[in-house]
């Protein structure tokens, strides 16, 4: 018997699935990270899980996104023989369709990230489509159906390489992720795909982060397969890096490794890793044309009792009144309640004031004395002044750091690490970088109590705001000495657990 996919519950099924997702966490990320933050020991990286907590349970709350960066969307369909599409349009257009209803929904509408054109033009599309879509004809009476939305920051630190078939796949690993940073948003997942080909490893390595975290359970169990005794060992020897939560120096830098492999070539051992970030957003549904499948809402008792708040040590800082001097006092991790009026600015911003002072031009803003936040929002909805506005990964600013500074610019504001050059041109400009928590988003809208568009209102969420804050937490990653946290943070925590773990009885 044919069973019948009608387009239009397939649209609405995917449409539901990314607007849960949005706010959504996973209950085993939850209940994942409700454990690392009652085992961190680290009093920075234990604030920004805190963070990252309170947030989700505000999104699940409030029907808001867990982050600004709403993802690409990506969709696995496992495809029953015995079902037909009940469409005049291809299968990609069906599910296009979907994801343009989520994320142009009135009530919680997504950020459009997605750019046609995308070697050249680089033009927004403005509905988050197209998105990659992954098929498999299987046997069977239904469609299965995983959508999963991927943010820039973690899909930008994506890792494959064509090992010898001798070479160690645990030192490959380990030496990578150091080279990922922190841009990533740890604590998450890493997914690993082993063999086949170089496309293949990385289908299997994206896949495989559509799994619940298991590993408490594998470890309590113990592995049953070779593979299993790798995601163990990884698991252990990554964490030891003592990375952390958003890079600042911890126990807790991923939660689970997933692997999945396939056959490979004599010659050949393929590998590909993807992290999954803080705003870990997949879910699953099955279509047997009885009509849409819904999601079940969670129960909002199960998030762990976590409320943040910032620590009696913070600083307040009156952006409006900032200078040099008090720039220059901060300290590596003091953590700063920014309140006042600051500039936002990312990627096609920086770019564009970059040709505009090659031409000679005048900027539509000055940035003598002022701090910059590299963001961009969600649109507001009902009274909001702004949607979610978490930070995006400073280092894609790196190259335009020495040029914004020598505009009077006095620090700046992201996630992630800063690279070599940009510490290098804070430290000759005794300015300062300062994190905010990825993974945070609207909990850090929360602090942004006024928002006007003041310069390339042509680039949507990549405009340039500014933001008028309250006590917006950040920690000082970088000061004017230009000691990075992201630097000695990591390496503080990697000997405290190698000496924990030597102390440990054999």
């Amino acid at each position: 018997m044919t069973i019948l996919i009608r387009e239009a519950d397939l649209i609405e099924s995917v449409a539901d699935a990314l607007q849960y997702i949005s706010y959504y966490h996973p209950m085993d990320y939850i209940r994942a990270l409700g454990d690392a933050y009652e085992a961190e020991q680290s009093p920075a990286a234990r604030d920004a899980i805190a963070q990252i907590l309170t947030n989700s349970r505000m999104c699940a709350e409030g029907h808001r996104p867990i982050c600004q960066d709403t993802g690409i969307v990506t969709v696995f369909v496992k495809w029953g023989m015995n079902c037909r599409l009940d469409s005049a349009h291809a299968l990609q257009a069906v599910i296009d369709e979907g994801v343009r209803r989520a994320y142009l929904h009135p009530e919680n509408r997504l950020r459009a990230s997605i750019l046609a054109d995308p070697a050249f033009g680089r033009v927004n599309t403005r509905d988050n489509t197209p998105s990659v879509l992954h098929v498999e004809l299987v046997p069977g009476d239904r469609v299965d159906v995983t959508v999963a939305a991927k943010g820039g920051g973690s899909e930008n630190k994506s890792k494959f390489k064509m090992l010898n078939p001798s070479d160690s796949i645990v030192d490959w690993v380990l030496e990578m992720v150091p080279q990922m940073g922190a841009g990533w948003c740890p604590p998450g997942m890493l997914g690993i795909g082993i063999g086949g080909t170089a496309e293949k490893a990385m289908l299997l390595a994206k896949e495989s982060l559509m799994g619940d975290i298991d590993m408490a359970q594998l470890k309590a169990r113990g592995p049953a397969s070779r593979l299993e005794e790798l995601r163990i060992e990884l698991f252990d020897k990554v964490n030891a890096l003592g990375i952390g939560a958003q890079g600042l120096g911890g126990l807790a830098t991923v939660l689970d490794v997933k692997i999945l492999d396939w056959p490979t070539h004599a010659a050949s051992k393929p590998i590909a890793m993807i992290p999954n970030c803080a705003a870990t957003r997949h879910a699953h549904f099955h279509l047997d044309g009885s009509g849409p499948a819904y999601l079940p809402t969670p129960n909002l008792d199960a998030w762990p009792k976590v409320e943040w708040t910032p620590s009696k040590e913070s600083i307040r800082v009156d952006l409006d009144t900032l200078t040099p001097e008090i720039v220059a006092s901060w300290k590596p991790g003091d953590r700063l309640l920014l309140n006042g009026r600051m500039l936002t600015g990312r990627d096609a911003a920086h770019k564009r004031i970059q040709d505009m002072l090659a031409r000679g031009e005048t900027l539509p803003v000055a940035f003598k004395g002022r701090v910059i936040y590299y963001v961009g929002p969600v649109d507001p909805v009902g009274d909001e002044v702004v949607g979610p506005a978490g930070p995006t990964t400073a280092t894609r600013m790196d190259k335009f750091t020495k040029m914004m500074l020598d505009q009077g610019l006095l620090a700046m504001v992201g996630k992630a690490e800063r690279g070599p050059a940009a510490i290098a041109a804070i430290k000759e400009a005794r300015s300062a970088y300062l994190m905010a928590v990825g993974g945070a988003a609207y909990l850090v809208a929360r602090a942004i109590k006024a928002a006007r568009v003041v310069g390339f209102e042509d680039l949507g969420m990549e405009a340039i705001y500014e933001f008028d804050v309250k006590d917006m937490p950040v920690t000082v990653a970088v000061d004017a000495e230009g000691v990075s946290v992201h630097h000695t943070g990591p390496l503080v925590w990697r000997d405290k657990i190698a000496k924990a773990r030597a102390a440990e009885p054999a």
